[in-house]
């Protein structure tokens, strides 16, 4: 069977170029005394599906990070939780403000062979300005879907279908790259070809030989 040849490679954010929000919940969950699934479903609810929890809300921009603040603190309260803050919940990674410039250099190294490159990221409006100073977007990448921006989200197919679009790329012809099993799945769902890079540094190196392998 003939593999399609590649044209663009898509890329998360948050947990590719910078340390995973899912990975900083274990040790908040630790800190905060709660366990790490119920911190992981009161912050974010079900990552794999697109509901209307106050996070997916949040993050299709339908509500401000305040009110999603607010109801994810009534929610936690609930369920019998503390009263969960996610940005306490998620300080870690507000502190650790690393950049894995493997990924970057690999971005350069893909553009240089003529190869499109793109962000879907799941992201929230009022983080904008800060995510994108973190890494040189302009030079890195032709577009960028930031589901706070276009009102989908990841797992839905609708988002790499978009993606695809404003590149100008065929499904087929596309990588994608995110540390979430449920983003990946929904990327392959929609015809695209992923890695999981999962949430260490480790694991995303090895994620990314993985994919450059597919070429």
């Amino acid at each position: 069977m003939t593999t399609a040849p590649i044209h663009a490679v898509f890329f998360d954010f948050g947990g590719v170029f910078i340390p995973s929000p899912f990975g900083a919940i274990g040790p908040a969950a630790e800190r905060l005394a709660v366990p790490e699934a119920d911190l992981v479903d009161a912050i974010f609810g079900p990552y794999d599906a697109d509901t209307d929890h106050p996070w997916h809300r949040l993050e299709r921009g339908e509500i401000s990070f305040e009110e999603a603040r607010t109801a994810i603190g009534d929610l936690s309260e609930q369920r019998g939780l503390i009263r969960l803050d996610p940005m306490v919940a998620l300080a870690d990674l507000v502190i650790d403000r690393s950049i894995r410039e493997f990924m970057v250099d690999a971005v350069r190294d893909l553009r240089s062979q003529g190869i499109r490159t793109g962000i879907i990221t799941n992201n929230i409006a009022e983080f904008g300005t800060h995510w994108k100073a973190m890494i040189p977007v302009d030079e890195l990448f032709d577009d960028i879907v930031d589901s706070s921006a276009v009102g989908i989200r990841k797992p839905d197919a609708a988002i790499y279908a978009l993606a695809c679009e404003r590149l100008g790329v065929e499904p087929a012809n596309a990588l994608f790259i995110d540390d979430y099993q449920g983003n990946v799945d929904g990327a392959v769902a929609a015809g695209l070809r992923a890695v999981c890079c999962g949430y260490t540094v480790e694991s995303t190196e090895a994620a990314l030989a993985e994919l450059l392998a597919l070429f």
